[in-house]
């Protein structure tokens, strides 16, 4: 199990122990151990037992039921609370705004115990008299009891990825006469998928015959889909734990076809049929273009939205590769809620090639996360500037993540704003907005002049909550306008600005930014899900602000400090 599991599980318990009235402080402690071990720096798997039992917080007695879990895969504790506990009331720990305390509640004296009897308690109106609800309270409920159910049984790109790789790979050298090519939405990037799609020339019973031999898997044959041209037939298998596989079935003399059919979005391969012809037997996907003269479009660009016209008129652009990341903008020390120190993170960067990085812990409001007092800010800029000279040519740069108040103000005096080399303004606190309060909140924020990168733009966070809703043509606009750089956080939890409004940004001659938004030096990986997901709306290395080289960001901050002069301030 790595630390991400085991925290998981110890998070489980300490919200039955709530959800159960158990003893609070004990509860409190469970999630608080999940929360550090976290993190931790290092794997637990990988220390010996007198090394985890000395970290602060663990323990002899917790060290000795982390390895019992890790040997058991169970905790006994919690083992016995799922045993008294309706499955119905775990779904509930899904639903954003329903904590274990009100699930207690709902539980106890409304004898609900299942989504099913919560949404329908909902729109009967009958959690609005239960202490510590209320009308809002029930209204974001119901709501985030539908954003779940359209959600269940998708993973994050980033989940899947490698899974669906070592499928093909393993398949590949069992059969290695046959193909087994990722194909559909996992192929094409997306940030979230439902399947992990592949296509193959290998028979189908023999196929079915190597999942069949463990008795909880499920094999549900369905009709080939429409418009799916040169596809046989279709399987979908079901293995407990992991995402659903779906098989194309087709002949290894149209496996490109099936391919190029299974690939694009339907609308992609709707209009691609309506003007074009897929050649006979190509040897190609690109084949399968050149026929056509067709540009190549790249796998994770086959979405609707002109693509097709531009491959026609020969207009198709390059598009941002992992390896045109320069610098790491937007990260975390353990002068806030990071893991590594600042030495840490930036010769991490270095050793990775990178030429600088952008430290951006956070501000006074994000008491939560560490945020920093006018004092500390101070002292942090002490120790960079000792840094700089000790890592030249490698540079540190001095940034904020300040948090955007609810009136769209930052939460630093133009002093202490000044003393920075760039800001990013995000939205912490306080998400759940109407339009018009998210637009003035935001809009307000991107008019500082301080402002340089506004970060992770709605605050959705994939499969788990929408954001704040906002008008992107304006806010698009208005980034032109001051010059404001838009973040593509490149969590993969985030993906936030989403790809579909890149090439919008790019018209209006907006910077965009793909950032780890790392908290330790192992996010910085979480740069590559940015670019992969900026490809898919042709984000070119050009316009984006994390490609600069050390030389080109430095030219790029003088600009932002001569538009602070220009009118009047920062001087």
């Amino acid at each position: 199990m790595n630390n991400y599991e085991i925290a998981d599980q110890f998070a489980l318990l300490s919200k039955l122990m709530d959800i159960h009235g158990e003893n609070s402080f004990k509860s409190k402690s469970y999630n608080i151990l999940a929360f550090n071990i976290e993190r931790l720096p290092g794997e637990i798997a990988e220390m010996d037992d007198a090394e985890l039992f000395s970290i602060r917080g663990i323990g002899e007695s917790t060290g000795k039921k982390i390895r019992e879990l890790q040997a058991t895969g169970k905790l006994p504790q919690l083992e016995t609370l799922l045993a008294e506990t309706p499955p119905g009331i775990l779904d509930m720990l899904q639903i954003k705004g329903l904590g274990p305390k009100k699930i207690a509640t709902v539980w106890s004296e409304l004898g609900i115990e299942s989504l099913g009897e919560l949404e329908y308690a909902c729109n009967e109106n009958r959690l609005v008299a239960l202490k510590g609800f209320g009308t809002k309270t029930q209204e974001t409920i119901l709501q985030n009891i539908v954003y779940f159910k359209q959600n269940q049984g998708f993973y994050l790109w980033s989940e899947v990825e490698v899974i669906g790789k070592t499928l093909a790979e393993q398949l590949k050298k069992v059969h290695p006469n046959n193909h087994f090519l990722l194909t559909g939405d996992i192929r094409r990037q997306n940030e979230t998928v439902e399947f992990i799609e592949m296509v193959t020339d290998l028979n189908k019973a023999i196929l079915s015959k190597m999942f069949s031999s463990n008795p909880e898997v499920k094999i549900e044959e369905i009709s080939a889909e429409e418009g799916r041209q040169y596809v046989a037939s279709v399987i979908v298998i079901h293995v407990p734990n992991y995402p659903r596989y779906k098989f194309y079935f087709t002949d290894k003399e149209h496996i490109y076809n099936s391919l190029f059919t299974t690939t694009g979005c339907e609308q992609f391969i709707s209009e691609f049929l309506e003007r074009h012809q897929l050649p006979e037997k190509p040897g190609s996907e690109e084949e399968i273009f050149t026929s056509n003269n067709l540009a190549f479009i790249p796998a994770m660009q086959r979405e609707a939205g002109g693509i097709l016209t531009r491959a026609r008129n020969g207009s198709l652009a390059g598009f941002i590769l992992p390896a045109d990341i320069k610098g790491i903008i937007h990260s975390h020390s353990n002068w806030s809620d990071g893991v590594n120190t600042i030495e840490q993170m930036a010769k991490a960067a270095k050793a990775n090639g990178l030429q600088y990085l952008v430290l951006s812990d956070h501000s006074q409001s994000a008491g939560y996360a560490g945020g920093l007092k006018p004092e500390r800010i101070a002292a942090q800029h002490q120790e960079i500037d000792a840094l700089n000279r000790k890592l030249a040519p490698f540079k540190i740069f001095k940034s904020i993540e300040s948090d955007i108040l609810n009136d769209g103000n930052l939460d630093y005096n133009d002093q202490v704003l000044n003393t920075f080399d760039l800001v990013i303004a995000s939205v912490h606190s306080n998400l759940k907005m109407t339009q018009d309060k998210a637009m003035d909140r935001v809009l307000t924020a991107i008019c500082n002049p301080y402002t340089t990168i506004l970060g992770h733009p709605t605050g959705r966070l994939l499969l788990s909550r929408k954001g704040y809703p906002l008008d992107h043509h304006t806010i698009i606009d208005t980034c032109a306008k001051h010059n404001v750089v838009i973040e593509i956080n490149a969590h993969p939890r985030r993906l936030d600005i989403d790809w579909r409004w890149i090439e919008y940004a790019m018209e209006k001659g907006v910077l965009l930014s793909v950032n780890p938004d790392a908290h330790s030096t192992e996010g910085y990986k979480d740069t590559y899900y940015g670019v992969m997901v900026a490809q898919k709306g042709g984000l070119q290395s050009s316009k984006n602000l994390s490609s600069f080289t050390l030389a080109q960001f430095e030219e790029f901050l003088s600009g932002q400090r001569k538009k602070r002069t220009r009118i009047g301030i920062g001087n």
